[in-house]
């Protein structure tokens, strides 16, 4: 019989099978489970169970929340291996890919452990006679976190242990595509220690999104996926009174100046561009050649490096990257290549159909694509493929580069490969996108700093995780006081008060 995954809530598996959704396996295409899609109820039953559990939690000190992050932690280690296993089995992520995904999840929650330090307020003696102020950051209640396909286990962890530690209770929508790995981390933390009803899981989808977004119990939304979706979030959390962080799409350009390390530059963009079949937020989707000289030699280049890179089934760790998550996509990423052929563009490598064993005929696979000679109006260009396909633009000039990026709507990340300071100073120095390397290909910011997009790769004014996490979860409370004495009598004042 077909398992089915459900829900958690209040420390416990909810079963909800009103309605479901196949769960693939990408690297066969065979049904590998079913799906619970949450009702209004169930997801209703979600929120107030975070909403019970709220009290007791926001008066749990920091550093108490914090050692339960600690033994999280030392639990995701321990089951690295299991983890690894999940992502790979619903999203067909290669299982070395998978563990370099869970380690940037784990950062995240050694940041989280930093608690007592990050919630730290801020004090100030006699700001006025005998007069005393300081702020201090407390939760928000209870907060939701909407999580993509493509990170199972790094998004999430994004988001849940900061919200948790800063004092928060937690509703997290995982995608329905591969939904086992964020319950099984939310089962993890229990064993942690974490109170029930901290943190619940429902799977769904856009009643379960719909219902999180209206419901007004709700007081924040944590968001990542496309740029459409995103700005449905973003408009929708606010328009009902909610913060809203809502990361969304991306198409990001690595410049290639005439300058650059050649060998550094193709192996770079080929573990960039190809890495997890492209389906990264992060990845490098345009190289942007600055003259046609260093474009010849970098084509060539990537074309040599593509002849050597497999693509198979999540559980040989020979193979560099995997299937699509489902036939679907693939089938778009497909159009996107076509499209680019018919508009004018000269397909290097093309990936669609490639050689795998027969056992895995089914799977969603495709190829590394190299595309060249790609120009701004074709859609492959203007739109994000999320696939493993590389476009190659040729341009004379760095300027001429920069303002292609600076045209784009997205401005998620991107990177210059350069011998030359100047260039680079000047790159990232003027550069509208909020992400930015310097012979870097991903340059996704470590736990400690913050995530996020600019332009139409971004709605909210706070970056996901880091420093802005911590902002985002928490509002800040100021108090004034006075103690009466017997030196400091004041009758009544009329005028604003200041500090003479």
């Amino acid at each position: 019989m077909t398992q089915t995954i459900s829900h958690y809530i209040n420390g416990q598996i909810i079963e909800d099978t009103a309605r479901t959704q196949n769960v693939f396996n990408p690297s066969t295409g065979e049904v590998s489970a079913q799906v619970a899609l949450a009702s209004q109820q169930t997801v209703e039953q979600a929120i107030a169970a975070a909403e019970a559990a709220f009290p007791a939690w926001r008066n749990t000190p920091p550093a108490k929340r914090a050692r339960i992050m600690f033994r999280y932690k030392e639990l995701l280690e321990q089951n690295r291996d299991k983890i690894c296993r999940l992502i790979g089995s619903e999203h067909g992520k290669i299982v070395h890919d998978a563990a370099g995904e869970l380690q940037r999840g784990i950062e995240n929650v050694e940041f989280a452990c930093g608690a007592p330090n990050a919630l730290k307020g801020e004090y100030s003696k006699n700001v006025g006679p005998d007069i005393d102020s300081w702020s201090d950051f407390q939760p928000l209640g209870v907060v939701a976190g909407i999580t993509p396909f493509n990170f199972p286990a790094m998004v999430p962890l994004w988001m849940f242990p900061l919200a948790i530690v800063c004092g928060n209770t937690f509703v997290l929508k995982p995608s329905e595509r591969d939904p086992s790995t964020p319950l099984f981390l939310a089962q993890l933390l229990k064993e942690a220690g974490l109170p029930d009803g901290v943190l619940n899981v429902v799977n769904g989808d856009k009643e379960a999104v719909d219902t999180l977004l209206t419901d007004s119990r709700v007081q924040a939304v944590s968001f990542v996926g496309s740029t459409p979706i995103a700005r449905y979030i973003y408009a929708t959390a606010t328009a009902n009174g909610k913060r809203c962080q809502a990361m969304g799409g991306a198409k990001n350009h690595a410049i290639v100046m005439p300058d650059a390390d050649l060998d550094n530059v193709v192996n770079s963009l080929l573990g960039a561009a190809f890495g997890s079949s492209g389906e990264r937020c992060m990845a490098l989707s345009v190289a942007v050649a600055v003259g046609d000289e260093i474009a010849d030699k970098m084509v060539a280049g990537i074309k040599e490096g593509m002849k050597t890179m497999k693509v198979g089934a999540f559980s040989d760790e020979s193979n560099h990257f995997g299937p699509l998550i489902t036939a679907e996509h693939k089938a778009k990423v497909e159009g996107y290549i076509e499209s680019a052929k018919n508009q004018g563009a000269t397909i290097v490598v093309d990936g669609r159909n490639p050689e795998v064993p027969q056992e895995f005929a089914g799977g969603f696979y495709m190829g590394g694509t190299l595309i060249d000679h790609v120009t701004p109006e074709m859609t492959s260009y203007q739109e994000e493929i999320f696939g493993p396909v590389l476009q190659v633009v040729r341009v004379k000039t760095m300027q001429e580069a920069m303002q292609l990026i600076n045209n784009h709507i997205y401005g998620n990340g991107t990177c210059i490969y350069t011998r030359d300071g100047e260039a680079a100073r000047y790159f990232a120095d003027n550069i509208p996108v909020g992400m930015v390397g310097i012979n870097i290909p991903l340059p996704v910011p470590v736990a400690y700093h913050s995530f996020g997009g600019w332009k139409q790769s971004a709605f909210g004014d706070l970056g996901t995780y880091g420093p802005d996490g911590v902002r985002f979860y928490t509002r800040r409370k100021t108090v004034t006081q006075r103690w009466p004495t017997s030196e400091v009598r004041e009758g009544a004042v009329f005028s604003m008060p200041t500090l003479g």
